[in-house]
């Protein structure tokens, strides 16, 4: 197992997505059960969206 932020697994795999998140949440630590240097970039999407998902599961919207 190996935690590492968001920020890195978007940068190395879905660098263009970069840009079109939050730096909260790009600052979000991600626990990856087989490690860092197996992703692929279908994996970074998925950890992406769920990420967000979560991240904004309790925000009001106004």
């Amino acid at each position: 197992m190996e935690t590492v932020k968001l920020s890195r697994i978007v940068m190395k795999l879905t660098p263009d997505m970069y840009p079109c998140l939050k730096s909260s949440e790009l600052d979000l630590d991600i626990v990856l059960k087989y490690g860092f240097d197996r992703l692929e970039a279908e994996d970074a999407m998925d950890i992406v969206k769920y990420s967000i998902s979560e991240y904004q599961k309790d925000a009001l919207l106004h």
